[in-house]
């Protein structure tokens, strides 16, 4: 039941984002960090990958199908890290810090929860739910 509803509030997550990338890319656009190439197409693929993921994760029929979404949900957190980051500094570099080190540092803190809800709600892993295993003497 908990996986359920961590895949379920992921899926919810995503959707939105992916939508936004796709839909409204231009703040994405002014958070990416300058070493991005092709800009544009890189935030348009993220939100593609977004939203295949949502119905990948979320299919009750296929855990391989489930597990590959979870990975991948996964690695994409990795990958957008540095513009967490980026977005932290343009903000705290305003006059007014934008949203400031209240909204920043849980968000960047809460960075390593998503890998890990991702790959526990996909399936790929247990940890540190997973059974134990008796101990032979």
């Amino acid at each position: 039941m908990a996986r359920t509803t961590v895949r379920w509030l992921l899926a919810a997550l995503y959707l939105t984002a992916g939508i936004f990338h796709v839909a409204r890319p231009q703040p994405f656009l002014g958070i990416t960090p300058h070493w991005v190439p092709w800009p544009v197409t890189v935030i348009l693929l993220t939100g593609l990958a977004e939203l295949a993921a949502v119905p990948a994760l979320l299919q009750p029929w296929s855990r391989p199908l489930r597990r590959a979404a979870g990975i991948g949900l996964a690695v994409y957190a990795v990958c957008v890290y540095p513009a967490n980051v980026n977005h932290m500094l343009i903000d705290l570099a305003k006059p007014d810090h934008g949203l400031g080190l209240a909204y920043h540092v849980p968000r960047l803190l809460a960075q390593p929860d998503v890998v890990w809800a991702a790959l526990w709600a996909g399936e790929a892993i247990d940890w540190p739910f997973g059974r134990r295993r008796a101990q032979k003497a």
